[in-house]
């Protein structure tokens, strides 16, 4: 008999003769995110297990967030010779609760010598049995549900953790996201994760006019997004060259969405070096001057390949409550300003004109100061 977790995966199921790479997958993720624990994780009859962690409740913890990973049970491993001992163990799970409960057992191996519903009646008549009478059964609406599933040994568990579904990380592409220290890009990120894409991270760093603590509140937004990502690479782009030149030569209602078109270029630029397929901000419609269809339509047409936007249509309270989910909210209010919030125009432009941009673009070194700044990133791996 030991301790252990048993792993349920969701979507995965629906991937056909595709199955095994996006369960290799995600075993592989789950072993990365356990790995300084002491944990064993192996894939056995469509479920993955995990065992010899140090500290389990931390184990949990971290494999609740590892994206493709349904549900977590702590389970109890039982030889399936000994059926009174399963029984014994039954009881002995069950003799801490009160209120209804019912017995829901999946029987794999056919050769067992109780069906499934033979193993509800005999381990729900002993576990009435044997717990003074502070349990009953309901088998519709039950407080509790202990299940039991013999496969190569029995498993047993009453705790089912929900964890945070979606695909296993590296199964979607890669994509660059353009992090700020404000509250919608990391839930963007996470988000576009979740769908199984690998991420890297660029941001925009303004010193001095931005200090080392708002560098640093950066770093520690992508360390939480590591946490479910399994890992993250974070290119930190020097950008005050850039700022100054624009506020210095452009139209100052055109300013930041100036600023924004050289994001977009120096961020594709960094993605095609990392092999990544995609841009991902966490722009959404109207919430900045920035945003408006205008202006996202004039600072997307800088580049060549897709841009995601996760959180178009959200709220800011919707991006908000995502980001309190997440982890990531009391982060990102930190009151240290990111390079978004340098030079910001008293009237920015909400329609902009194509030709009056292109007019202020002109006066400005572009393949310079785009190649310097390349260059000159910092890359950090969290």
């Amino acid at each position: 008999m030991r301790n252990l977790l048993l792993v349920r995966y969701g979507e995965i199921y629906l991937k056909g003769l595709n199955r095994p790479y996006f369960l290799r997958t995600l075993v592989s993720r789950v072993r990365q995110a356990v790995a300084d624990l002491g944990g064993k994780v192996w894939l056995h009859d469509a479920r993955i297990f995990v065992s010899g962690c140090e500290d389990m409740d931390e184990c949990v913890r971290r494999v609740c967030r590892v994206f493709g990973v349904h549900s977590v049970c702590p389970a109890i491993e039982m030889e399936k010779d000994d059926f009174d001992a399963v029984l014994e163990q039954a009881a002995r799970m069950m003799s801490g609760l009160e209120g209804t409960f019912k017995v829901e057992a999946r029987r794999s191996d056919k050769h067992f010598f109780l069906d499934s519903p033979s193993i509800n009646a005999k381990v729900g008549e002993y576990v009435l049995d044997h717990t003074d009478g502070r349990l009953r059964v309901d088998v519709k609406k039950p407080d509790h549900v202990l299940s039991v599933e013999v496969r190569d040994h029995v498993y047993m568990y009453v705790r089912v953790i929900m964890a945070v579904g979606g695909m296993p990380v590296g199964t979607g592409g890669k994509a660059a996201l353009l992090l700020s220290g404000g509250i919608d890009s990391p839930v963007a990120g996470y988000m576009i994760a979740k769908r199984g894409v690998e991420l890297i991270a660029v941001h925009y760093y303004s010193f001095p006019y931005t200090g080392p603590q708002a560098r640093q509140k950066v770093l520690d937004l992508a360390s939480i997004l590591s946490g479910y990502c399994c890992g993250i690479k974070v290119f930190v782009v020097p950008f005050t060259e850039i700022q100054m030149e624009i506020h210095a030569k452009c139209p100052d209602e055109y300013t930041t969405l100036i600023m924004r078109r050289y994001m977009m270029r120096i961020a594709e630029r960094i993605a095609r070096k990392e092999g990544a397929q995609a841009l991902v901000t966490g722009e959404s419609i109207g919430q900045v001057a920035s945003q408006t269809l205008e202006a996202l339509t004039v600072t997307d047409s800088v580049v060549d390949m897709p841009v995601f936007r996760p959180l178009i249509g959200f709220d800011k309270i919707d991006i908000i409550h995502e980001a309190e989910k997440i982890g990531t909210y009391e982060t990102s209010c930190l009151p240290y300003e990111d390079c978004c919030t340098v030079f910001t125009p008293r009237h920015p432009a909400t329609k902009p004109k194509m030709e009056k941009i292109l007019e202020g673009e002109e006066k400005l070194d572009s393949e310079r100061l785009m190649e310097a700044a390349v260059n000159a990133a910092e890359v950090l791996t969290l």
